[in-house]
């Protein structure tokens, strides 16, 4: 790497001794042995924060096959006692989910999942009382239940219509009865809220268990998407289902609240909106908090609703040239003040605001992003969150006043930390990695003292130096006036004097980030793999991505597929002018957004690449959804240029160099529309070019035995025909 021309050296990792080149003879990685799992790290279960300094973990018994939920001490980190096993079940021999109520007296238990799209999923639950033993049915089929906070009653979706059961009589209230497939949704979200909001529970308990808040969605008017599902049957089946695509109309969402105490329904008047994408209920019984956004997602406003008096105010607006982010972050504090979480400086900081909306002040400041709002200790008042201040590639677990002093790291500097913490905020579980340290999983206070290690995924380090495993280089490159983060791996044996073949990779979304110092995930090992093969592999988070503040991110705002385009090209003209690179041989690979980047890249920088893999890629916006699309480049309507001057279809004409296209036949999130249209394109200027569909695949072509191997082994002999070979 010619370092005269990098801006900033950040730091070149080594793996101990398995990068030290001995005499000992060391294994290459394998396809077969990425996709068994072989390099996989040991993981800790999912735990669940109990009252108390106390948590709870769904175990699985391999003797009796049979579920548990064990009770454990974070002090000890013993088990305290097993709080129901499925064994002692006369009616249901396992189960994969469970939730407690609030004084921890039963449990919903889930069994027979099936999944609806990314995050949903509907299954037969019961409710199990933790005294008694007693176990009753809730229902079949039934989404998201939920606990009332009295413990009396539990509310939750079926068929497109809302229940709540009251437990104390056994009697189903039928909330609503008007739900219908493709047309009307009640207390769950429609596909687009799913995928683009991250939330499938629409409806909410006041918290004197009175009220339950819910979103009811009017999917009459959106246009019906339909797959062919290939299946096993003679004649193919057809998948449909609403999709609102970027510029079309969406589902006509509605607030509706239900009176427990009159079994009444009522629709609650707000001002102009299109979209509701959170309810949450404050801490005062009468008062929801309502976030409700214009169809640019560039005017936020939160409102909040008493349902006493039926009125309802805006406490607080947020608006931004670009758009304004939904978070997750809202928390109500006992006084009813509130933590919210902005980008409005710049950077995304916490701000507390009291119970009218009036800033009480912003605790976190700096020219650096909070990545994740954890919680508040009550008794301390100090507010625990994740950022990035050690360097955009780095995760730190910090505590700080409300007021906003006192800051304190609580987690190894460097790396990528993320906290499970208790309830009381007493204690704290942290997952800690980075390019050269395998995940740790470790026990601390809140004070950010290590009590003891729980897992250190030792045999993983020690196994992997037996694997001819690069060095990850990371640095700063300016690119067209900024900094841009990268890493590259180079073969273990690199010799400076030799030409190598390079192969790019990247996503390069709005927010996203690659180039992070964290250990390997099964992508990772392939691109060892490809290292071991004499390829150099490089990744670039361009303009667009994410953890540098608003302006960096919001760059490529209306121009999505220009200036991250841009900046790939430049980067492999900058890599090209290396003397270990052959310039000739320079290829770039990406997934979904990633796959719409290689796409440009390979007709708009055709002087550069030689080659290209689009995975699952969109190759038009026009064909995306509503929500995420028209956030960055409003609709078609308004902003056509936008749309299509950086559509891959538009530049069909430019290929040269050697293409290859993967797709899911049952992509319900990127339609394998996209790249059929960009193969009639091809066909159009007479371009020839590779193209796999694996049939009824979705998003992340996985389901199926070997699907994974399949597709890697077919990724590595393109790249290795066509960039080594």
């Amino acid at each position: 790497m010619g370092k005269s021309r990098l801006l900033a050296i950040l730091f070149i990792f080594f793996i101990g001794n398995s990068f030290t080149i001995t005499s000992q003879v060391k294994k290459e990685i394998t396809l077969e042995e990425i996709w068994s799992g072989a390099f996989s790290a040991d993981q800790m279960n999912a735990l669940n924060s109990m009252n108390g300094d106390f948590y709870s973990v769904l175990n699985f018994n391999q003797e009796t096959k049979s579920t548990s939920v064990d009770k454990y001490s974070y002090a000890t980190q013993l088990k305290v006692e097993t709080i129901v096993d499925s064994k002692d079940l006369y009616n249901i021999a396992y189960f994969t989910s469970y939730s407690f109520n609030n004084d921890e007296t039963k449990l919903l238990l889930g069994t027979d999942l099936k999944q609806i799209y990314r995050r949903s999923y509907k299954g037969t639950f019961y409710v199990y009382d933790v005294k008694t033993k007693e176990l009753t049915l809730l229902g079949n089929d039934i989404q998201e239940p939920t606990f009332s906070p009295d413990s009396k009653k539990v509310a939750y979706a079926k068929e497109n219509n809302l229940y709540v059961r009251d437990l104390e009589g056994n009697r189903e209230v039928k909330v609503t009865a008007d739900g219908k497939l493709n047309s009307i949704i009640n207390g769950t979200t429609d596909w687009v809220y799913e995928e683009e909001f991250a939330f499938v529970k629409a409806f909410d308990w006041s918290a004197d268990s009175n009220y339950v808040a819910f979103l009811r969605f009017d999917e009459s008017d959106v246009t019906q998407f339909s797959m062919n599902v290939t299946g096993n049957e003679l004649y193919p089946s057809l998948n449909t289902f609403k999709y609102p695509k970027a510029g079309e109309k969406n589902a006509k969402v509605t607030l509706n609240l239900f009176t427990f105490s009159d079994k009444s329904v009522k629709r609650i008047a707000l001002s102009n909106y299109e979209y509701i994408p959170r309810i949450q209920w404050t801490k005062e019984p009468t008062i929801l908090s309502v976030t409700t956004l214009n169809r640019h997602q560039n005017d936020l406003n939160l409102y909040f609703y008493d349902a006493k008096t039926n009125t309802s105010k805006v406490v607080l607006n947020e608006k931004d040239e670009a758009y304004v982010d939904v978070k997750d972050n809202l928390t109500f504090l006992e006084d009813n003040s509130f933590i919210w979480t902005s980008e409005k400086d710049g950077f995304n900081h916490i701000y507390h605001y009291d119970k009218n909306g009036a800033l009480k002040n912003q605790v976190t400041k700096g020219s650096w992003e909070v990545t994740k709002y954890y919680g508040l200790d009550k008794k301390t008042n100090r507010v625990f969150y994740q950022s990035v201040e050690n360097g955009s590639i780095n995760r730190g677990v910090y505590s700080i006043g409300i007021n906003g002093s006192g800051k304190k790291l609580l987690s190894p500097k460097t790396g990528q930390s993320n906290a499970s913490f208790s309830k009381n905020m007493k204690y704290f579980i942290n997952t800690h990695s980075s390019v050269t340290q395998v995940p740790t999983y470790s026990l601390f206070n809140g004070e950010g003292q290590k009590i003891k290690t729980l897992k250190d995924n030792l045999e993983l380090q020690v196994k992997i130096g037996g694997y001819k495993l690069s060095k990850k280089e990371f640095f700063t490159y300016n690119i067209n006036g900024y900094d841009l983060n990268m890493w590259v791996i180079k073969p273990v044996d690199f010799d400076p004097n030799k030409k190598y073949p390079l192969l790019m990779f990247q996503y390069s979304g709005p927010g996203s980030q690659q180039v992070a110092n964290r250990w390997n995930t099964s992508r990772d090992y392939w691109h060892q793999m490809l290292a071991q093969k004499g390829i150099v592999v490089a990744c670039v988070d361009g303009r667009g991505t994410g953890l540098k503040g608003r302006d960096f991110k919001k760059i490529t705002q209306k121009e999505l597929g220009k200036y991250e385009v841009e900046d790939q090209i430049a980067a492999a003209k900058f890599f090209s002018t290396e003397p270990y690179i052959d310039a000739n041989k320079i290829g770039i690979w990406g997934w979904s957004y990633g796959g719409f980047m290689s796409t440009n890249c390979i007709l708009k920088g055709n002087d550069v690449f030689s080659m290209a893999i689009a995975v699952a890629p969109v190759t038009s916006w026009r064909f995306y959804d509503t929500v995420y699309t028209e956030r960055y480049m409003t609709t078609p309507q308004e902003n056509p240029t936008g749309y299509d001057e950086n559509s891959p279809i538009s530049h069909a004409d430019k290929l040269k160099g050697k293409y290859l296209l993967v797709h899911g036949s049952g992509d319900d999130n990127v339609h394998v529309q996209n790249t059929m249209r960009m193969v009639n394109a091809l066909v159009q200027n007479n371009k020839q070019f590779d193209l796999f569909i694996y049939p009824d695949r979705a998003h992340g072509i996985y389901r199926g035995q070997n699907t994974r191997l399949h597709l890697y082994t077919k990724l590595t002999n393109f790249v290795l025909d066509n960039l080594k070979n």
